[in-house]
C-alpha cells in the first residue's frame, strides 16, 4: 500500500486504540499476574534477549525457589547459575544475585522506586530502570527495548538506525507525547506485545494492526524496510580442545572465573587452538592441564567428539580429547561451594576444581555447549535440558 501523504499519528486515539487491543488480547503471563517489583524485576532481566516462551519455565522455577528478594541474597551463586543453565547471558544471573544483596543490605529488601538508586544497581540500565519505574510502581515512564523500537519506527517511518542516541531522544520524546497519564504500565506492555505479536521483524501482520491507520511506513510501503536493519557480519568462529579426564570413575571439572565469559559456570577444562598454532590441540590442551592444575596428562590422538556451538558474537567447535592422568598425582579437591581461583599456571584457566561423579553432574551448572559435547561422549544429562539449550540457540 502506499500514498503520496502518509498520515501524521494522532498520539491520544493511537494510544486509545493501542489500550483497546491490549486488553483483549494481552498475554497471561505469570510475571503480570502479580506485579509487584521483585517479580517484575526478575522478569525484565530474564527477558532481555530473550523471549517469552523461553522465559516462563525459567522464571516459575526460579520464582518457586527465591520468591523474595532476601531469599536470592541468602543463596550461594552456584544454586543461581543452576536455575539459570541454560538460559543463556550468565552475567545477567550474577548481576541480579549481586544486585538482591545489594537491595537486602541497603533498601531493606525492597527495590527503590528511585531513577537514579537503581541505575546503581549492576545489571540496572536505563531500560531497565524505566521499566521498573513504569510495571512495577506505576510511575509514568516510557520503555525502549527492541520491541517498541520498531514500532515506534515503523509510525513515524524513521528510516535512520533507530538505536542511534539522537533517534531513541527522538522516540522517547515521542511515545512521552503519546502517554496516557496514569497508565504507564498498560501502555508500555501494550506496545511490547504489539511488537511481538504483530510488528513482528519480517512479515509485519497489518491487516490486524489495531493502529495501523496511523502508521507512515504502512502508508508508504516501507513497513519491511524500516527499521534500519544493521547488516550483519559473519561470526568469527573457534576451536577449543577440550579434557575429560577421568580417574577412579569421576570426571575432572573446573569453576570458570567469575567474571567474563560464562563466569561461574563448572565446565571441563579447555584450551583453545588457532587453526595455525605451532602446538597441535593435544598439546594446548596437555599444558592447560598442567599450568593449571600441575597435572601430567597423556591426550588420546584422535578426539572422541566434536560438537558446534553458538554464542552472540561467535561461533565454536568443541573438540573433545579422552585423557588419562601420567604421574597418578592428583590435585586435592576443594569443596565444590569453593570459588576463590588457584595460585599455580599463568593461564586463565587456575580455577577452583572437583572431581564429580557423572550421576552428579546435574548438581554443576554446565555450559550449554558442555551438555551437548557430554551427551556426544555418551553421558546421559537432564532431557529437559536438552530441549532448553535448544531454545538457547534460536535466542542466540
Amino acid at each position: 500500500m502506499s500514498c503520496t501523504s502518509p498520515p501524521t499519528p494522532n498520539g491520544r486515539a493511537l494510544a486509545q486504540e493501542l489500550l483497546g487491543w491490549y486488553a483483549r488480547h494481552r498475554r497471561k503471563l505469570p510475571w503480570r499476574d502479580r506485579p509487584d517489583p521483585y517479580r517484575v524485576w526478575v522478569s525484565e532481566v530474564m527477558l532481555q534477549q530473550t523471549r517469552v516462551a523461553s522465559v516462563e519455565p525459567y522464571y516459575e522455577r526460579f520464582l518457586r525457589e527465591f520468591p523474595t528478594v532476601e531469599a536470592l541474597a541468602r543463596a550461594p551463586l552456584d544454586r543461581v547459575l543452576k536455575l539459570w543453565e541454560g538460559l543463556g547471558y550468565y552475567a545477567r544471573a550474577r548481576n541480579l544475585h549481586r544486585a538482591a544483596r545489594i537491595v537486602v543490605e541497603r533498601f531493606g529488601g525492597h527495590l527503590p522506586a528511585d531513577k537514579d538508586e537503581l541505575l546503581k544497581l549492576p545489571g540496572v540500565g536505563r531500560y531497565t530502570a524505566a521499566a521498573l519505574l513504569s510495571l512495577a510502581f506505576g510511575r509514568d515512564e516510557v520503555v525502549l527495548d527492541g520491541n517498541v523500537r520498531r514500532v515506534v519506527a515503523r509510525v513515524l517511518a524513521l528510516r535512520e538506525d533507530p538505536r542511534k542516541p539522537s533517534v531513541e531522544r527522538r522516540m522517547e520524546g515521542v511515545l512521552t507525547e503519546w502517554l496516557p497519564p496514569g497508565r504507564a504500565r498498560d501502555f508500555n506492555q501494550a506496545l511490547m506485545e504489539l511488537g511481538s505479536l504483530v510488528c513482528l521483524p519480517k512479515a509485519p501482520r497489518c491487516s490486524i494492526c489495531p493502529i495501523a491507520e496511523h502508521c507512515r511506513a504502512r502508508a508508504l510501503g516501507l513497513q519491511g524496510e524500516i527499521p534500519k536493519r544493521k547488516e550483519r557480519r559473519p561470526l568469527p568462529h573457534r576451536d577449543v580442545a577440550v579434557g575429560l579426564l577421568e580417574h577412579e570413575g569421576k570426571i575432572f571439572l573446573a569453576k570458570r572465573p567469575s567474571e567474563g565469559l560464562l563466569g561461574g559456570l563448572w565446565d571441563l577444562p579447555q584450551a583453545p587452538y588457532p587453526k595455525h598454532a605451532k602446538h597441535t590441540p593435544q598439546e594446548s590442551l596437555r599444558q592447560a592441564l598442567q599450568e593449571g592444575w600441575g597435572l601430567a596428562v597423556e591426550v588420546e590422538g584422535e578426539a572422541s567428539a566434536r560438537v558446534e556451538h553458538g554464542y552472540s558474537h561467535f561461533r565454536v567447535t568443541l573438540h573433545a580429547f579422552r585423557c588419562t592422568l601420567r604421574d597418578g598425582q592428583l590435585p586435592s579437591p576443594p569443596s565444590p561451594r569453593a570459588s576463590r581461583p588457584q595460585p599455580r599456571g599463568r593461564g586463565t584457566w587456575a580455577w577452583t576444581w572437583a572431581w564429580v561423579h557423572p550421576r552428579d553432574l546435574g548438581r554443576y551448572a554446565l555450559p550449554a555447549g558442555t551438555h551437548k559435547l557430554l551427551r556426544a561422549l555418551g553421558f546421559r544429562l537432564d532431557p529437559d535440558q536438552e530441549r532448553e539449550e535448544e531454545q538457547e540457540q534460536q535466542d542466540l
